[in-house]
């Protein structure tokens, strides 16, 4: 495929090579995800370890320091410390605000690295998976998935990891420092550590739940904003104003009380530290009086231990909202991870020049949800340079029959040959750089009309796209726009009438220069005036091309070499016009209705004028 040809900015392994990798334990398989995506940054981390060790150390300077101030100044009046503590702490501060300043630099950095690759990788990703993925999957929950979830991620290597390195450090060494000072006092302080990891690790597992239940709704704000968005304009014709009103609050107020819940398990997590914490240190301040007041423990030692203390249950505190963290990012991972695993849409490998044969034998195929098959038994060989159309009431099978013939599925039992080699064998870049699509769905993107037409073939000079707009009854119209060829179409074309962004779409088609060419009920939502120009220009189009045509006009296919008529997955009659007209069968039924159907609406008109 033509994603697959990009290289990538960087050599470290993609997020689908990270994400794909077995453990035992899903705590070693989380750690390994970040481990593997910050690699490339290792630099960055290992500086970032550094200064938050050294913040982990200064944080202990201070509590080390407590003693001489207390013994020397404040009871022994040694005034030398008059002017050595006020500079003390302005170096020691100084140093605590740059220490941190570069671990959160740092952090944030490799963090937002980070999530800009998986962004790009799963983009990628998106771009090699399968059309049956892409139609059962909603586009609102994987933009949530990009967008909301990865959010996630970043604030995980941003702050959480940070705070693991830089809290559990600073833990360490104030407790280093309360042993040093008083190893009896620190045992005794220490004892309701156990009850704080106990609670912290059932609260944990709520959260896990909790947060994969987040995740799920906040994909769901996103994919109803996602479907407002597209289709506003039925929103308003329908007046469903008020109804879409009500499940887009249903919808935050299911969001917002997850979101409640996750806070409440976080901050019963401090609470409960808090507790635990506070009976330690009551325990320890009552010991240290009886030393006290037995001379067996100076002043000095009593603030320098007990400061250690009251510092070392703020990075234990913010422990507990590490581990939360981490269990709030595994849902995350879960999530991306089902992105990824995903398998790419299959892709032979033969490349060649390919001149518009198609042969179907015996073609079959059943949607993966559905329980009836969509096509039945297609036999059918369409010559190159042959324009095939394809008729049949609603449902008949038409659509499927030409995604089919362009790779987007791949049939159930059959094959399908395009110039003598199977399909399946066939490269999915090659075969598609050979097709020219055109569908009623009309696909713009936000850019310039130049840009647009381009899409068709990227290489293509200014002079080429200018020749494709001619010849798809374009140019006129775009030279009368403000910019002309640069002209910005808004979202889907937004700025340009249906036969304007019709024409556009068949320059593209033009430009790419397909041996087969689909076109897929391109002039069925058009006015009479609209459909005139278009069809002038698809005639354009079609000369020397192998094309199948879908159109619910018969009028817009007389002129085809050959008119396939389905129904019900199968196809049931074959010929020309004339030769089809003359038959007692479904397409003179479907010729009868229409024209009875075009009697009547120019009668209407006739009386209405």
């Amino acid at each position: 495929m033509q994603t697959d040809t990009i290289p990538r900015q960087t050599p470290h392994p993609t997020a689908e090579e990270v994400f794909s990798r077995r453990f035992r334990s899903a705590l070693r398989y989380d750690m390994n995800i970040y481990w593997e995506l910050s690699k490339p940054h290792f630099g960055r981390f290992v500086a970032a370890v550094i200064a938050g060790a050294l913040l982990s150390a200064s944080n202990g300077l201070i509590a080390w320091a407590a003693k001489p101030v207390v013994d020397l100044f404040l009871i022994g009046k040694d005034m030398s410390m008059q002017y050595l503590l006020p500079l003390g702490i302005l170096v020691l501060f100084t140093l605590r605000g740059g220490f941190t300043f570069a671990t959160n630099y740092l952090m944030s950095s490799i963090g937002a690295k980070m999530v800009k690759m998986l962004r790009d990788d799963i983009y990628r990703k998106l771009l090699r998976m399968p059309s049956s993925y892409m139609i059962s999957a909603s586009s609102g929950s994987l933009i949530s998935k990009l967008l909301n979830d990865l959010s996630v991620l970043h604030n995980t290597m941003a702050y959480t990891i940070r705070d693991f390195f830089v809290e559990g450090g600073t833990a360490i060494v104030l407790i280093v420092v309360a042993v040093v000072r008083r190893w009896d006092m620190a045992l005794l302080a220490f004892v309701v550590l156990p009850l704080i990891v106990l609670s912290i690790g059932k609260l944990g597992k709520l959260m896990k739940k909790t947060s994969m239940a987040t995740r799920k709704m906040i994909s769901r704000v996103t994919i109803i904003l996602h479907e407002t968005l597209q289709g506003m304009k039925i929103i308003k014709a329908f007046t469903m104003e008020r109804t879409m009103a009500e499940r887009n609050r249903d919808a935050l107020q299911e969001h917002y009380r997850n979101t409640m819940r996750e806070v409440r398990i976080d901050e019963m997590s401090r609470f409960l530290a808090d507790v635990l914490g506070g009976l330690g240190l009551a325990a320890t301040a009552y010991y240290a009086f009886s030393l006290i007041a037995q001379d067996r423990m100076t002043p000095g030692d009593f603030v320098s231990f007990l400061v250690a203390i009251m510092l070392v249950y703020t990075p234990l505190k913010r422990m507990s909202k590490v581990y939360n963290n981490f269990q709030q990012s595994r849902p995350v991972i879960e999530r991306i991870r089902e992105i990824l695993q995903v398998q790419d849409e299959p892709s032979g490998g033969i490349e060649k020049s390919i001149q518009g044969e198609i042969v179907l034998s015996d073609v079959s195929f059943t949607y993966p949800s559905a329980r009836e098959a969509a096509l039945r038994h297609i036999n059918l060989t369409i010559r190159p340079g042959e324009i095939v159309a394809v008729v049949g009431h609603s449902g008949a099978g038409k659509s499927t029959l030409v995604d089919i013939i362009g790779g987007f599925w791949h049939p159930t039992d059959g094959t399908i040959a395009i110039d003598g080699t199977d399909m399946r064998d066939l490269s999915v870049f090659c075969l598609r750089s050979h097709l020219g699509l055109v569908t009623q769905e009309v696909v713009l993107f936000d850019d310039t009309i130049k840009a647009n037409i381009r899409y068709g073939r990227p290489e293509a000079t200014d002079d080429e796209v200018i020749a494709a707009a001619t010849a798809a009854f374009a140019h006129d119209f775009i030279m009368e726009l403000p910019e002309g060829y640069d002209t910005m179409i808004g979202e889907r074309g937004a700025r340009l009438s249906g036969g304007q962004k019709q024409r556009l779409t068949i320059a593209r088609a033009i430009l790419r220069n397909p041996s087969i060419l689909i076109l897929d009920e391109a002039t069925s939502s058009l006015d009479t005036e609209s459909e005139r120009m278009v069809q002038a220009a698809l005639e354009n189009l079609m000369i020397g091309r192998t094309t199948i045509v879908i159109a619910h006009r018969l009028s817009t296919v007389q002129k085809a070499n050959r008119i396939v008529v389905m129904s019900q997955g199968s196809i049931v009659q074959q010929g020309t016009h004339e030769e089809l007209l003359a038959q007692d069968g479904l397409y003179r039924e479907l010729h009868a209705m229409q024209f009875a159907d075009e009697e009547k609406r120019d009668t209407s008109t006739e009386a209405q004028s």
